[in-house]
């Protein structure tokens, strides 16, 4: 089935770069690049040693940043889910922060704490983390309470409870937050990096924009969006199998 969903995966791939050749000859417009000239500017910015140094920077940022969102996030949603004072406390705060266009968190955090790596990381954390929380929230409400009685009535430590009773059931809710957490952050990042970074993807687009260097622009979307999807292969498609096997298998309590 891996291997089937994968050549589905590499079929649509071929399809969209077969009909992006089409439309872009029937265009043959520079604002729309055919696929060659695409790749050939992927080239050029790897041999000129920016590409990787360029994502390697956003990665970084990526990661701090959603490390920090689901930590966060992920223990404010809970709380919220197994305690009602909380949630009566926090939701409006959540709601707030949901509302709140993410431009807006960038513009005001780089305008009190100025055009810093601090400000640029804490933007992207804020904009993500009610999402976790909201995410992670249903989790907790959805807690097995025969589970947890069962739990009391053979004395589970908190570790053992933490790994074989919450864990398990947070899992499902982890994943999803986790998906379209990447899918969010990664965006943010890259309009953080334009803002006020001289560095990072985000500067190369807006390099790549002043000039309307349109294959550039996308030579560094697709290089990104490669790197997404081999975290999506590697590492959350091989978490999401293990997580089915323990909702067929049942808990290892």
């Amino acid at each position: 089935m891996k291997t089937g969903r994968l050549s589905d995966q590499f079929v649509a791939f071929f399809c969209l770069l077969g009909g992006w050749w089409l439309v872009a000859s029937f265009v043959a417009s520079p604002l729309l690049p055919a696929p060659l000239e695409v790749f050939e500017a992927l080239s050029k910015e790897f041999h000129e040693q920016r590409l990787i140094e360029s994502l390697l920077v956003t990665l970084q940022r990526v990661v701090i940043s959603f490390v920090f969102a689901m930590l966060l996030g992920g223990i404010i949603g809970v709380l919220m889910g197994r305690f009602r004072l909380v949630n009566r406390i926090l939701d409006p705060l959540l709601i707030i922060l949901l509302n709140i266009p993410a431009l807006v968190i960038i513009i005001l955090l780089y305008i009190w704490f100025g055009l810093v790596e601090v400000a640029a990381v804490a933007a992207v954390i804020i904009n993500k983390l009610p999402n976790v929380a909201v995410t992670l929230r249903e989790g907790g409400r959805m807690f097995d309470h025969e589970l947890e009685e069962m739990s009391v009535m053979y004395g589970f430590s908190f570790q053992q409870k933490l790994w074989h009773l919450w864990w398990p059931q947070l899992f499902p809710y982890i994943m999803i937050a986790t998906r379209s957490g990447l899918a969010l952050i990664w965006k943010i990042v890259l309009v953080v990096e334009l803002l006020g970074r001289s560095d990072g993807v985000g500067f190369q687009l807006h390099l790549a924009f002043q000039s309307f260097d349109v294959a550039t622009i996308l030579a560094y979307s697709l290089a990104f969006i490669s790197v997404v999807q081999l975290i999506e292969w590697f590492i959350l498609q091989p978490l999401d199998r293990r997580a089915s096997r323990w909702q067929k298998g049942g808990s290892n309590v």
